[in-house]
């Protein structure tokens, strides 16, 4: 199997863009759609959100029909796909709600339950692509661009389906949802022609030899690196997704901000994603060339940048901490940015060490693995949400000062960080015995390099 190229990488991310600019329209517009324009209770888009993550269980099985194929093209189409027909259902529901609520209502179940399922289906066999065509020296570098081409397809579908969608009107909103979904589906299904090439030599086994689903994920679960992985995923991204919904409430609360303020400090956050991200890139290549330099080679170092990444977002927090046991006075915009910059160094280093563990352990279960540990995210970040605001409400209930309180929690998430950072520090393969067919993939003191 061929690696792939730079142009490869870029087609790839194409991919993930045409996926995350149908993820914005229905977590993001249609959200605001339905509290502002409707005035409906804000628990309603956050149940859908939560049930778009909550059917990302699913995301293993999805593996697992890709790993049965040997080709994960279909399945990435076939998930854009389903992913497109949600997303227009979501925006079809939202218009309908107007007048008829109670059937709107039930068609948004429908339809974030079918962006959900196509997210499950695209994003995992899009990741196991990478993980097998990427050779080891480029795996930082490509996951930054992917994930920088996501956060481009975020920002030019919100920015453009913001102007069109003025005058709003609900004929509107279902024709810009359905443009966009198009030409997402469009985008991807170019971008990926031609791309994948021959079906892998493990379609080739006869089917009797195949396990079933359940043998499959058993056999991955019980391999102590795919294991301590998942767990080590399930809290980093619990710590990671539980600030994001409580950062601007909380500036808005201790520092006095106004919406727009706050929103701009969102973007400070942002900014400092991408320098994080950009900054594990810049090590990635500097260690891929500097092999021989005792020091320099371990730059890119995928396990370093992790637990790094881990250390100093626990860091940022409990300089968010001491912003709210002091208010005003602080550097809160450098503290945002710090943090940001941690989470950025600390999500590609994960993303980077999830692409190499994928094709490590038992053979031909890389789409499981992968499915396991997104679904582990998804999980995480559906819970996140939930943990950052109920711990604030909690706090806030019995500490009467609301920095104090902010403070309280933001110091809990530190103590996430720390123990992601532990976890992800535990990570090795255990050894495997050697066969005549196949070179052991595993050494006792092989760990995330």
């Amino acid at each position: 199997m061929t690696a792939l190229s730079w142009g490869g990488i870029a087609r790839l991310g194409l991919v993930q863009a045409a996926l995350g600019a149908i993820v914005v329209l229905t977590t993001s517009t249609l959200n605001r759609v339905m509290v502002v324009e409707l005035a409906l209770p804000a628990l309603l888009p956050g149940l859908l959100v939560a049930l778009h993550y909550l059917v990302q269980v699913a995301r293993p099985r999805m593996g697992f029909g890709s790993d049965v194929g040997g080709r994960r093209t279909p399945w990435i189409v076939g998930g854009m796909a389903v992913l497109a027909a949600g997303g227009l259902l979501a925006a079809l529901a939202t218009a309908w709600m107007a007048s008829h609520p109670g059937a709107g209502i039930a068609l948004a179940f429908l339809g974030f339950s079918l962006v959900g399922l196509g997210v499950s289906a695209a994003g995992t066999s899009l990741l196991v692509m990478l993980a097998r065509r990427v050779p080891e020296g480029r795996r930082a570098g490509a996951a930054t661009l992917v994930w920088m081409m996501m956060i481009a397809g975020f920002a030019v579908t919100a920015g453009l389906a913001g102007q069109w969608l003025d005058p709003y009107s609900p004929q509107r909103l279902v024709a810009v949802t359905a443009a966009v979904c198009v030409l997402a589906f469009g985008l991807a299904c170019v971008a990926l022609r031609g791309l994948e090439g021959a079906p892998s030599t493990e379609a080739a086994a006869p089917a009797a030899a195949k396990p079933d689903f359940r043998q499959a994920l058993a056999q991955v679960w019980a391999e102590p690196v795919a294991r301590r992985f998942t767990v080590f995923v399930f809290v980093s991204m619990l710590a990671f997704s539980a600030q994001d919904l409580i950062l601007e409430p909380f500036a808005g609360t201790v520092f006095g901000y106004t919406p727009g303020a706050s929103t701009q400090l969102s973007g400070v956050q942002h900014g400092g994603v991408l320098a994080g991200m950009l900054l594990v890139a810049l090590a990635g290549a500097i260690g891929a060339r500097c092999q021989r330099h005792p020091v320099l080679r371990h730059a890119g170092s995928l396990r370093g940048w992790t637990v790094g990444g881990c250390l100093a977002s626990a860091l940022a927090l409990l300089g968010l901490t001491g912003a709210g046991l002091q208010g005003a006075g602080w550097p809160l915009a450098a503290t945002v940015f710090a943090l940001g910059a941690a989470n950025g160094a600390f999500s590609i280093g994960a993303i980077g060490s999830m692409m190499r563990l994928a094709s490590e352990g038992r053979h031909a279960r890389e789409g499981v693995r992968m499915g396991l540990w997104g679904a582990a995210q998804a999980v995480a970040f559906g819970l996140g949400g939930l943990v950052g605001t109920g711990a604030s409400d909690l706090a806030r209930w019995f500490i009467a000062s609301p920095g104090v309180a902010y403070a309280t929690v933001f110091a809990f998430e530190a103590l996430i960080f720390l123990l992601s950072a532990v976890l992800a520090w535990r990570i090795s393969a255990p050894p495997a015995a050697p066969s005549a067919s196949r070179p052991a993939l595993f050494s006792h003191h092989r760990q995330l390099s």
